[in-house]
């Protein structure tokens, strides 16, 4: 609960006195008239401000002696404290509602923003709401200022927003930070049960209410009991349903299908949809009474390319979550993240889900580049790494694929064995020549086997197409004309 703080009035004259109250009185403030000396002992906890009237000496300096306190001057004699940052007004003797509104509002707002204000006790699951709804921009912190504000009550929460931007996230914040959060939370896609099923699905149903049902069976709401319940999709509920969730929601009773006893429903409702309900009731096809009893806070999740700053954020709490689940991860280079920046997000958060766990899959604990992206992700000019190897690495890997064993060239393998087989002369041999000549062989009978196209050649040896294109430059090997 919140404590109301009472505004304390100094005024020495009757009449003002009483107009004072009766206004202050008229707008729901709590008054409470008092004598100069006690000011000095109020905290910031009872008191919204101090009107001064007349019978107050000296302002500036009471004002100076209390500074974590605002004063509202309603007396001429008071002109020169208005220097005072914590004095405002002034008030002349005709003042009215909306000028004093208007200071009453200040005074709130000079308690809120107060610098060193101290600040509530950390709910035990705000840190979690930080860590599934990341997002240090403007929209995400709104987003969860408003999960903080409403949580408290019990009053009913339509999420909008595309499909994708974590609206059942956004549910569960609600949950956890409300006085059910020990309760059950019971998610319910409207859209994804059909019509007919839809009512016994929310209420349950008695034994032979209809044809199979062989058994009473509780519904949704009778679940979620004490806690909250998700209605996903609300905009897919068909018309007849909605009707009878607009009666559970008026009167917090509802009977099971085949049933005649009333279940009291104590559950808070939170709802979810991506469609435009408003245009709905104008098409006829949702129901304008039901859409404001749901409608009464509501919470809209932004798109993700409406929130571009929060990318990086969000990549690397799913790259940490997918480690920690799957014990493995994925890093990105700053081009790669360059070029996610440029996309447009059309499935929002589930589809940078979706990325990140096709890349941890297919190159896991790696670095990605752009070129390692899929092709839509590729918004920048990239090209893939051809590194220059030393020439003995690539001998090496020649005479690998010379010497490999293929089942597709019987002449090649013929060939490399009569080389195998041969006797080493007593004179020795440069074995760096005959390497070459062997290898000069084998390359240009792969070549005439797959009529000089190089790619199969290279597939013949074993070996890379770049790395076949190297060799044949290096030792001239070209196509007669």
């Amino acid at each position: 609960m919140v404590r109301t703080r009472t505004v304390y009035l100094v005024e020495q004259q009757p009449e003002r006195r009483q107009h004072f109250e009766t206004v202050l009185t008229f707008i729901g403030e709590s008054v409470k008239v008092v004598e100069p000396s006690q000011l000095l002992d109020l905290s910031p906890t009872e008191a919204l401000c101090i009107i001064a009237g007349t019978g107050v000496d000296n302002l500036r300096d009471l004002a100076s002696n209390v500074p974590h306190l605002p004063f509202i001057c309603a007396a001429s004699e008071h002109q020169s404290a208005l220097e005072k940052a914590n004095v405002l007004g002034p008030l002349d003797d005709s003042f009215d509602y909306s000028s004093l509104s208007n200071l009453l509002h200040y005074c709130q707002a000079y308690h809120q923003q107060m610098p060193g204000r101290k600040i509530k006790k950390e709910h035990p699951k705000r840190s979690h709401l930080e860590q599934t709804l990341v997002g240090q921009g403007r929209a995400m912190k709104h987003v969860r200022q408003l999960i903080e504000q409403v949580a408290g009550s019990d009053a009913n929460v339509l999420i909008l927003g595309e499909s994708g931007t974590g609206k059942e996230v956004v549910a569960r914040g609600v949950h956890d930070l409300s006085q059910r959060h020990k309760g059950p939370f019971v998610p319910v896609n409207c859209g994804a049960i059909p019509g007919d099923l839809l009512e016994s699905e929310l209420f349950g149903h008695e034994k032979g209410a209809f044809t199979g049902a062989i058994g009473a069976r509780k519904g949704r709401f009778e679940l979620a009991q004490g806690g909250t319940l998700f209605l996903d999709e609300i905009g897919d509920m068909p018309m007849p349903m909605q009707v009878k969730l607009l009666r559970v929601l008026q009167e917090r009773t509802f009977e099971r299908v085949g049933g005649t006893k009333s279940i009291a429903a104590d559950v808070r409702v939170v709802a979810a949809t991506h469609r435009e309900l408003e245009q709905m009731i104008i098409d006829g096809n949702f129901r304008e009474d039901l859409y404001y009893r749901l409608n009464v806070f509501p919470i809209e999740m932004p798109a993700l390319r409406e929130r571009q700053e929060d990318v990086p954020l969000l990549m690397q709490e799913l790259t940490q979550r997918f480690k920690k689940e799957q014990g493995v991860g994925v890093r990105f280079t700053d081009r790669a993240l360059e070029s996610l920046s440029y996309h447009r997000w059309p499935g929002n958060v589930r589809e940078l889900t979706n990325l990140i766990e096709r890349l941890t899959i297919m190159h896991p604990d790696s670095l990605v580049d752009v070129s390692d992206l899929p092709p839509k992700y590729q918004h920048i000019d990239h090209s893939s790494p051809t590194p220059d190897y030393p020439e003995e690495v690539l001998e090496r890997e020649a005479l690998n694929a010379i010497f490999s064993d293929s089942e597709d060239d019987e002449d090649i393998e013929e060939s490399t064995s009569a080389s195998l087989d041969s006797e080493l002369p007593d004179d020795g041999v440069n074995l760096k020549d005959m390497l070459s000549e062997i290898e000069t062989g084998m390359i240009a009978q792969a070549l005439e086997k797959s009529d000089w196209v190089v790619a199969k050649a290279a597939e013949l040896l074993s070996m890379r197409r770049t790395t076949l294109v190297e060799k044949m430059k290096k030792y001239g090997i070209q196509k007669d004309d």
